[in-house]
């Protein structure tokens, strides 16, 4: 869910799509490309384990930059990505994000070489859920029993997880209250969403230049002069980080809220499967904290698509 560039990244509200913008059949194959490439993304980390978690984020905003912003010009986005440095507030907000989204990043990657990619597969099933509960008791939304019933649910999982298991999932918890404090400030931001990540990777890199020149040039912990494959899947951070982005934002063109929103749960499960294969340790008691959250996410889905059934029934009346 990164996003914009993992599950960690995705942009919280696509814009709804209007008739003939795109078939619906390339913008489902392009949108679950995009989770298909998020969720796997912890299988291509895991190759980049001589790295630190650190040298990777460096990387990865240094090598999205200009991909983002090749990605902007091909959008038509240039001029208004050139007028937002004059707006002083909109700029201070996308700092902000911006050390959210490398927070995220960073807990991530860091996850993912510590082996609890099981974690971080928790947090992005917890992220709905989560952005439920903000949006009940921060923004002053109303939503229905059952919304609030699949966030009750999503909490006795976690409550197990402490009890039973016997540890605070602080990684899958950081993971998903950074994303959505990322997307409720990104929301605050009346600009495209191609156009913030280019800033928010931009004040990313500016810092993260200086620090690679002195990682390598101390010779202490520098990776991507040791060998021609590490460089390479160093650089490849940043197509990595991009890419999906791109898919999703094609796939939006011509999908529904509630198609998206089912979507979204294809990277964690990928996340998992990811942690299974990798002999992961998951034992009954985390078998029963998922399960509660799945049962949350099944409400949850129930609901949503309650909802889009309900509103197709008032647009055709």
């Amino acid at each position: 869910m990164a996003t914009p560039a993992d599950p960690s990244a995705a942009p919280v509200a696509p814009p709804a799509p209007t008739s003939g913008r795109l078939d619906a059949g390339r913008a489902g194959v392009a949108a679950l490309s995009a989770y298909g490439i998020w969720g796997l993304s912890a299988a291509f980390y895991k190759f980049l384990d001589f790295a630190s978690a650190t040298e990777i984020v460096l990387h990865r905003a240094i090598w999205s930059v200009p991909l983002l912003a090749l990605l902007v010009w091909m959008a038509g986005r240039t001029p208004s990505a050139w007028r937002l440095i004059l707006d002083r507030r909109a700029m201070a907000t996308l700092l902000l994000s911006a050390i959210l989204i490398a927070s995220n990043w960073w807990v991530f990657v860091w996850a993912i070489n510590a082996d609890r990619v099981l974690d971080i597969s928790l947090g992005y099933f917890i992220n709905p859920l989560m952005n439920v509960a903000v949006g009940v008791f921060i923004a002053g939304e109303r939503f229905g029993r059952l919304r609030m019933i699949a966030v009750g649910l999503a909490v006795i999982g976690v409550v197990n997880q402490i009890v039973a298991v016997g540890e605070v999932p602080w990684i899958g918890l950081f993971l998903a209250a950074s994303f959505t404090a990322y997307g409720y400030i990104r929301k605050t931001i009346a600009t495209d969403g191609r156009v913030g990540l280019f800033w928010e990777t931009l004040i990313i890199s500016l810092p993260s230049l200086v620090a690679l020149f002195f990682l390598e040039a101390s010779g202490n912990g520098g990776s991507f002069l040791e060998s021609p494959w590490q460089a390479i899947l160093l650089i490849l951070t940043g197509p990595m980080t991009v890419a999906p982005l791109l898919l999703f934002i094609i796939g939006a063109r011509g999908l529904h809220f509630a198609t998206i929103g089912l979507l979204q749960f294809v990277a964690p499960t990928l996340q998992f499967a990811v942690g299974i294969i990798w002999g992961e340790v998951f034992t009954f008691a985390h078998a029963i904290t998922f399960a509660f959250i799945w049962a949350g996410l099944a409400v949850f889905t129930f609901d949503l698509l309650s909802s889009r059934k309900r509103a197709l029934k008032q647009t055709a009346s």
